[in-house]
């Protein structure tokens, strides 16, 4: 099959939903289909096609960290999609290239996949006042909806997904299409023991100190600080765990200076931004991955963890209980009190029981690679084909 991945963004940027599409590519092509990559580009001057990405005009966009966001029409990038000739089209984001392929599966008469990543209620804050909150969400509500219903099929990496198009109106199945990860770069067995020896020097952590550790965009969304704040009532400098927060964002600065306010800046380091292909050794250096946030569908960076044999503790999120199994992958906590007993019963375990956890951990993302994930999209694939 010939098949069209829509995304605003994509390499060299990194975030959840350019994993998945760069998993999702990696994983068809080697079952033998063919797949264009569309996307946003903001340094590109005219279209053009290389290595598989169809590049696409676009601004800068700042409150986007930068990402590009192209124009939804051009007569020029139907030209380049037409010349594909693809079976499908499938839509992973909802702005000016999601808006493209959605027209450009219409005019072309293929069928169109949308998969939706991201619940946008959360995130509205990045591009409206406080005072137009209620309108903004009214009007992105309208727009989901428009771009469901001109779908042939919805998917999303969990039910969360199903739940928000049933908020805005939409009540066409949803089938649920787990995140992938890339398990050869994150497996433990490839990591080194220096790299890991040299992250515990780089952020001078004692060996018999267990750390925890949350990966990901640190905008209010992620709720570090709610983990904080659950830090600072229920953990001390004697439990001799560390709380480890890697990644940038617009709350960088304020979780720094609250982590001060509660005086736990000894327990909790923030490293900034990490490349990409530089976080292995981070995760593998850590004990277990945690995280308040209750925004994620399904969070990539939680898989690379499990990955690397990290046990999830994770805040309760009903539409989310099915990913962490108390015991098996990691535990659920929704309370301070809850959350520093998990953290003190998985670092008094013994060696045999760590290891055991920590082999069903990283069993129970083992079919969560780029071949797994494209025969999940093909099922879907061919049934559409067959019905056009």
């Amino acid at each position: 099959m010939r098949i069209a991945l829509f995304t605003e963004t994509y390499l060299p940027y990194i975030n959840g939903v350019v994993t998945h599409v760069k998993i999702l590519k990696e994983g068809l092509e080697k079952l033998g289909h063919e797949v264009l990559i569309v996307t946003a580009d903001a340094s590109a001057r005219r279209h053009y096609v290389k290595d598989g990405v169809l590049h696409c005009p676009g601004a800068r966009i700042k409150r986007f960290y930068n990402y590009g966001v192209a124009p939804p029409i051009s007569h020029r990038r139907l030209q380049l999609i037409e010349a594909f000739h693809p079976d499908i089209i499938h839509i992973h984001n909802e702005f000016g290239i999601g808006l493209s392929g959605v027209m450009a599966a219409k005019m072309l008469k293929v069928p169109l996949v949308y998969t939706l990543h991201t619940m946008y209620d959360d995130y509205l804050y990045y591009i409206s006042p406080r005072p137009l909150l209620g309108v903004t969400k009214r009007l992105s509500h309208r727009y989901f909806k428009f771009l469901a219903k001109n779908a042939s099929a919805l998917t999303g990496p969990s039910k969360k997904c199903e739940e928000y198009f049933h908020e805005v109106g939409v009540y066409k199945p949803v089938t649920v299409v787990p995140n992938p990860v890339e398990l050869d770069m994150f497996m433990p067995e490839n990591i080194s023991e220096a790299d890991k020896t040299a992250f515990r020097k780089r952020y001078n952590i004692d060996d018999d100190v267990m750390i925890a550790c949350f990966v990901g965009r640190l905008g209010r969304e992620k709720s570090v600080d709610v983990l904080l704040e659950y830090w600072a009532k229920t953990m001390t400098p004697q439990d001799r765990i560390h709380l480890i927060v890697i990644g940038d964002g617009p709350c960088k600065e304020e979780l720094e200076e609250q982590a001060k306010e509660l005086g736990i800046s000894e327990m909790v380091t923030f490293t900034g931004a990490i490349q990409h292909d530089e976080l292995p050794p981070y995760l593998a250096s850590c004990d277990i991955y945690i995280t308040a946030s209750l925004s994620d569908t399904n969070s990539i960076s939680m898989l690379e963890g499990m990955a690397t044999g990290l046990p999830v503790l994770q805040r309760l999120d009903p539409l989310n209980e099915d990913q962490v199994r108390n015991g098996v992958n990691g535990y659920v906590f929704n309370s301070p009190e809850e959350m520093a007993a998990r953290l003190r019963y998985v670092k008094n375990m013994s060696p045999e029981q760590l290891a055991i956890l920590k082999k069903s951990v990283t069993h129970s993302v083992m079919h969560s690679g780029a071949e797994d994930l494209a025969n999940y999209m093909l099922t879907i694939y061919h049934k559409l084909y067959e019905k056009a």
